[in-house]
C-alpha cells in the first residue's frame, strides 16, 4: 500500500506534484499548531504597510482543518491539476504554471477590489484563504476543455462535465458553505478561458502568451502527439471513396 501510494506520488507531473505537497504540509503545519494561520492569511493591510509579501503566496497553501473538507478539496486538487498538466498542457508546464499564476492575481485582485465595494465588502471581509477558489478554477478551466466527458455525482445523476463547476457550486449551497468562493473560482476560471481559448479564435491575437523569462524556468519536452489510426477528423478523398 505504502509503495502504490509512493508511486502514485512519484509519478505526479512537477508543477502538481509541488502544489499538492506544499498544501499539505501547511495544512498538518497549522493543524500541529507549528504554524499559525495568523501568518498566513491574505491581509492587504499587512501587505502594504509591513511588507509581508508571503501572505500572496501563502493564503493558497492553507485548506482550513483537516477534516472531511480538506480531503474533498485534496482529492480535486491531486485529480483536476494533475489532469490538466498531463493532458491540456503536456509538454508545456511554464504554461501550466502561468494559468496557476494569472488566477491567483485575478482571485487576490477581486478580494482586494470588493473588500471597496458598498453592500457586497463585508462579504469580501470573511475571505481569508483563496486556496479553494484556486482549486475550483481549475476544475472550471478542465471542465470547459473537456465538455463531453459523462460523470456521476454520487451514484445519484449523470451529466456531463460542462456542469461539473454548476453541480459543485449546488453542494456547497445544500451543505451550508459560502458560495463566495465557488463563485469566484468560476469567474478567474473563465477570465482564463475566455482570454485563452476563445478570444485568440476571435481575433487571432493570444494575450496570455506565457512570458519567456517563466519558460526559461522550466525545461519543457517537446510532445508529438500521434494521429490514431482509422480515425478521420475529415471528409476522405473521392478516389477513396470510389475504392471502397
Amino acid at each position: 500500500m505504502a509503495q502504490a501510494v509512493e508511486e502514485w506520488y512519484k509519478q505526479m507531473p512537477i508543477i502538481t506534484r509541488s502544489y499538492l505537497t506544499a498544501a499539505i504540509i501547511t495544512t498538518i503545519g497549522c493543524s500541529l499548531e507549528i504554524i499559525s494561520p495568523y501568518h498566513l492569511y491574505l491581509n492587504p493591510r499587512l501587505v502594504v504597510r509591513q511588507y509581508e509579501f508571503w501572505r500572496l503566496i501563502t493564503n493558497f497553501l492553507y485548506f482550513r482543518k483537516m477534516d472531511l473538507d480538506f480531503l474533498f478539496h485534496m482529492f480535486f486538487l491531486a485529480r483536476y491539476c494533475k489532469l490538466l498538466e498531463e493532458n491540456s498542457f503536456r509538454g508545456r508546464t511554464a504554461d501550466f504554471f502561468y494559468m496557476l499564476l494569472f488566477g491567483a492575481t485575478v482571485l487576490t485582485g477581486i478580494v482586494l477590489v470588493g473588500g471597496m465595494i458598498p453592500y457586497v465588502s463585508e462579504s469580501f471581509a470573511k475571505i481569508f484563504f483563496l486556496s479553494n477558489s484556486l482549486t475550483f478554477m481549475m476544475v472550471y478551466v478542465w471542465s470547459k476543455q473537456n465538455p463531453f466527458i459523462h460523470m456521476s455525482f454520487l451514484g445519484l445523476f449523470t451529466f456531463t462535465a460542462a456542469y461539473l463547476p454548476w453541480v459543485l457550486l449546488g453542494f456547497s449551497v445544500l451543505v451550508g458553505t459560502s458560495a463566495w468562493v465557488d463563485l469566484l473560482g468560476m469567474i478567474a476560471g473563465h477570465a482564463y478561458y475566455f482570454l485563452e481559448d476563445v478570444y485568440p479564435r476571435m481575433t487571432g491575437r493570444r494575450p496570455l502568451k506565457t512570458p519567456s523569462f517563466i519558460k526559461s524556468l522550466f525545461a519543457d519536452e517537446n510532445v508529438v502527439v500521434a494521429r490514431p489510426a482509422n480515425v478521420r477528423f475529415a471528409p476522405p478523398p473521392v478516389d477513396e471513396v470510389h475504392q471502397d
